[in-house]
Formats: structure tokens, C-alpha cells, sequence
């Protein structure tokens, strides 16, 4: 170090400042990666559980209002705990939308995808091992099965898609774009999924999520238009990411006028 670079103060101070400030600290492998699946197993596992208990006991048969306020109000909590974690999707076109608009590395989408279907799976089961097995076989294992005929097939898809749009956006909105995020974004989430449940669920069954239709479809076996469950809230997922990248997003997720 030169004399001047000693006596000059502005000098000092800015090498202070190089010295002391440390380096962020980069989060260990295992909250990057493994916590985060972690969550959504067991996240998707107790929502899917909750949901096809309150299917398979509605034995007073409340129609739409039970399944639609357990679904809801399960899937608030359990995204309020766990949405620190992992974003608490617990659905692969949630999964898929917050990708679009680049809040999940494209690396975690499909362990993403597989912890929701495995949790999926594990829920469904936890549900028929403890209902009796007869309910169980009347409820087909709290699968979708509102589609009877082909004739049905546009309008359930139509709703699938429109639904499960609705909750995207509002996941999105809520959650991920800085005007508009909230910190009751877990239970804006809930309500939109108790308002589908009983405004849809006479049309598609107001899935609004693979996951859900897929656990206990292979639970209970029973997979009759099980495809609708699909298409529906992936194409859904596409439009609004399509929507947040144009149109809805901030300047960070927006693609044009940057």
C-alpha cells in the first residue's frame, strides 16, 4: 500500500468496507434440494389424505359443501406451514406455472412432480387402510368420477381447464408477483379451492390437480377418463404462464417491456 493510499480516508474507508462485509452465505445442499422434496411428499400426502377422508366418511351426504371446505381449508394450512419449504404446491400444474414464470429451477420440476405423486399415493392409501372397506368401494377411494359419458367429456374439460386457471392465478398473484403478493396468499389459495369445489364440482368434479385425481384412482383402481384430470390443469398451467409472462407479471417475470 502506497502513502497516499494510507492517508487518503476515503481510501481507508472503502478498503474497511472490502474487509469487513463477509461473503452471503450459499444454503447447504440439503435445504436446496432434499427439504424441499421432503415437503411436498409429506405436504401432498396429508392433503390428499384429508381429501379423500372427506369424500369416503361424507356417509350424511352434505353434497358439495364438506369436500369443498375440507379441501380448501387443508390445503391453506397445510401450504402456511410448509410453503417456507418448498412454495407448498402439492400439484404438478402449480408445479408447472411456477416454472413458467421462473420461481422454480427447471432442475426440482420433476423431483417436484414425483414427490407430488408419490405423496399422492401414500395419502390415498393412508385413507383407505383406515375407512372401512366398504365405504371405500362406494366412494371409489375418493377418485373423480363425475364423467359417466363421453357426451360429458367437452364441458368437464372446459371447467378443468377454467377451475384450475382460477386457482393458478391466484396462486401466482398471491404468492409470486411482488405487486400483488400477500402474506394470506395460503389462504386466498384455500378459498379459491373451496369456491371451485362448490361452483364446479357438479361439471368435472373440481380436481384442479393431477395429483389429486391420481393417488386414488390407484388406490381404488378405478381410472375411467382419468385423462381429463390431467389435460385440463396442465393446459391451464400453460395459459397462465402465457398470461403472467405477457401480461400480468412485474418486470421481473415479464418477457416483454422490460
Amino acid at each position: 500500500m502506497t502513502t497516499a493510499e494510507r492517508s487518503h480516508p476515503l481510501v481507508k474507508e472503502a478498503m474497511m468496507d472490502i474487509e469487513v462485509k463477509p461473503k452471503p452465505l450459499q444454503p447447504h445442499w440439503y435445504e436446496r434440494y432434499v427439504q424441499p422434496c421432503v415437503a411436498e411428499l409429506l405436504g401432498t400426502t396429508l392433503f390428499i389424505f384429508i381429501g379423500c377422508l372427506s369424500v369416503i366418511e361424507d356417509t350424511q351426504g352434505t353434497g358439495r359443501m364438506q369436500p369443498a371446505l375440507v379441501h380448501g381449508l387443508a390445503a391453506g394450512l397445510t401450504i402456511a406451514i410448509l410453503g417456507e419449504v418448498s412454495g407448498g404446491h402439492l400439484n404438478p400444474a402449480v408445479s408447472l406455472v411456477v416454472w413458467l414464470v421462473g420461481g422454480l429451477n427447471i432442475t426440482m420440476l420433476i423431483p417436484y412432480w414425483v414427490c407430488q405423486l408419490c405423496g399422492a399415493m401414500i395419502g390415498a392409501g393412508l385413507a383407505k387402510a383406515i375407512t372401512p372397506s366398504e365405504r371405500h368401494v362406494n366412494a371409489s377411494g375418493g377418485a373423480f368420477t363425475s364423467i359417466t359419458a363421453d357426451e360429458q367429456i367437452p364441458s368437464a374439460l372446459g371447467g378443468e381447464i377454467l377451475l384450475t386457471a382460477f386457482l393458478l392465478l391466484v396462486a401466482c398473484m398471491g404468492a409470486l408477483n411482488e405487486k400483488t403478493k400477500t402474506p394470506l396468499a395460503p389462504f386466498c389459495i384455500g378459498f379459491v379451492i373451496t369456491v371451485n369445489v362448490l361452483a364446479g364440482a357438479g361439471v368435472s368434479g373440481a380436481c384442479m390437480n393431477p395429483a389429486r385425481a391420481f393417488g386414488p384412482a390407484l388406490v381404488a383402481n378405478y381410472w375411467d377418463y382419468h385423462w381429463v384430470y390431467w389435460v385440463g390443469p396442465m393446459v391451464a398451467a400453460l395459459l397462465v404462464g402465457v398470461l403472467m409472462r405477457f401480461l400480468l407479471g412485474d418486470r421481473t417475470t415479464r418477457l416483454l417491456l422490460k
